[in-house]
This record gives structure tokens, sequence and C-alpha cells, in this order.
């Protein structure tokens, strides 16, 4: 198994980290991964860290630098179900904050038809 994985979902572009610790040394392939998710137009990001279960500071860091990346573009990032540690750790340096975390891929999924406009959601509902 590939360290991370990358899947659409329902049309939504979703990284799984399948790592349980994430630390400065898949920081570097991770961030190379979601800036060419940038660069080929996705700027809505739900990232899995449902099988993570400790980031350092560094693989922190590229999420938020990433974050600020696609908010610049009208976009966002959502993460699934951080590990009970990494979670901590969200909290411990207030990042939890930045991101909306959400229990599951289908609930993040929601969330962002809950934002779109008006006529992307009468679209969505005849499919």
């Amino acid at each position: 198994m590939q360290d991370f994985e990358r899947k659409v979902f329902d049309g939504y572009l979703v990284e799984i980290v399948n790592i349980t610790r994430a630390t400065a040394k898949e920081a570097k392939e991770f961030k190379q991964i979601l800036d060419e998710d940038i660069l080929y137009g996705h700027h809505n990001l739900i990232i899995d860290l449902s099988k993570c279960e400790f980031m350092d500071s560094t693989f922190i860091g590229v999420m938020v630098v990433t974050y600020k990346k696609l908010r610049g573009r009208g976009g966002i990032m959502k993460l699934i179900k951080p590990g009970l540690f990494a979670n901590s750790l969200l909290n411990y340096t207030g990042t939890i904050e930045i991101f909306e975390t959400y229990e599951t891929l289908e609930e993040a999924v929601q969330s962002f038809r809950k934002q779109q406009d008006p006529f992307l959601k009468k679209i969505y509902s005849l499919l």
C-alpha cells in the first residue's frame, strides 16, 4: 500500500493518508501531491486522516499552507477523522480551528454541497 492514495468520491478529490505517523519525511511528498492537485484545478480537497495517529509540526504545516492556497483560489480543504493523538495535536497547536473535520467521507462531501450556490444545489438534487 502506498503512503498516499488519491481517489474521487462523488465528484470530490480525496487524498488518503495511509500512514500512522506523518512526519517531516512524509511531509515533502504530501506537499508535492497537494501542490499537484491545486495545479490541476482541484480547489476543494478532502484529506482522509482516519489511519493517521500522529502528525508532526512539519506535516501540519503542509496542510495549513495548502489550506491557505486553496482559500486564495476560492476553495477549501476538509479533514476526515484524524486519529485521537493527531486530533489532540491539532487542538494543542490551535490549527484544529482552521480546518473543518468530519467523521466520515460522506459527511465531508455533504458539507461541500451545503456550501454551493442555489443553482448547483438544484442540479445535484436532480441527479
